[in-house]
């Protein structure tokens, strides 16, 4: 907390955690329980705190998976700065669906990853998802987070970023 308010910044993106899945009743509790105390130590200085969703591809034993989790986790932990770091990449992987889930879950996200899939590469190189009507969808919802890229480039770093914003721009 001292280095995110050091450097004005606005969230933390705490992992869940890998967890086997007979210990994850167990597991859920314990996550909570730590959310719920990092939310209030955030709270005293307006911070966020971001939770995301990773697919077990990438990930085995992740013990967060599906945007509906998240929200679940946030309803049970009752605070109001705990969010949803919406992961196109992981959420296309896990179930597709990209706007319903979006739509669904928009309260709850704070912040959004783009990555193309399959590959996690550039966003022109997704022939699963349409950039223009997913970044129309989170301007129409008046999102007022960050869209961050997070991809691995194949070409050139810039240009690839460059691309990526031009893409995402409505």
């Amino acid at each position: 907390l001292d280095y995110i308010t050091a450097i004005g910044g606005s969230a933390i993106h705490c992992l869940a955690g890998k967890v086997p899945v007979d210990q994850r009743p167990a597991a859920e509790r314990t996550y909570i329980a730590n959310l719920m105390r990092a939310a209030d130590m955030a709270a005293e200085k307006n911070i966020v705190i971001l939770i995301e969703p990773i697919n077990p591809r990438d990930r085995p034993d992740y013990f967060l998976n599906r945007p509906e989790h998240a929200a679940d986790i946030i309803a049970k932990a009752g605070k109001s700065n705990i969010r949803i770091q919406f992961d196109f990449y992981h959420a296309q992987i896990m179930e597709g669906d990209i706007i319903r889930t979006i739509r669904e879950n928009i309260q709850h996200i704070a912040h959004f990853h783009t990555g193309g899939n399959p590959g996690r590469n550039e966003l022109d190189d997704t022939p699963e998802l349409n950039w223009r009507t997913i970044a129309k969808t989170i301007a129409d919802l008046n999102f007022q987070g960050f869209v961050a890229h997070e991809f691995v480039p194949k070409r050139d770093p810039l240009t690839s970023l460059r691309e990526a914003a031009l893409l995402c721009d409505v």
